[in-house]
């Protein structure tokens, strides 16, 4: 199942990459390519902490 990431950049000149169907899933990073490695990795850790807990 495919994710989608939102990106923006904030007024400091940070990015910002979020992952809409996992609430709290997001980071920062300083530049939009690292921001989104980031998210990618956060997201593959929450997903396996999920399944070891039984979550859906």
């Amino acid at each position: 199942m495919p994710f989608i990431i939102e990106i923006e950049q904030e007024y400091d000149g940070r990015w910002l990459a979020e992952v809409v169907d996992l609430p709290g899933v997001l980071a920062y990073g300083p530049t939009r390519q690292e921001a989104i490695e980031r998210v990618q990795a956060l997201s593959l850790r929450v997903l396996a902490d999920r399944l070891d807990h039984g979550e859906t």
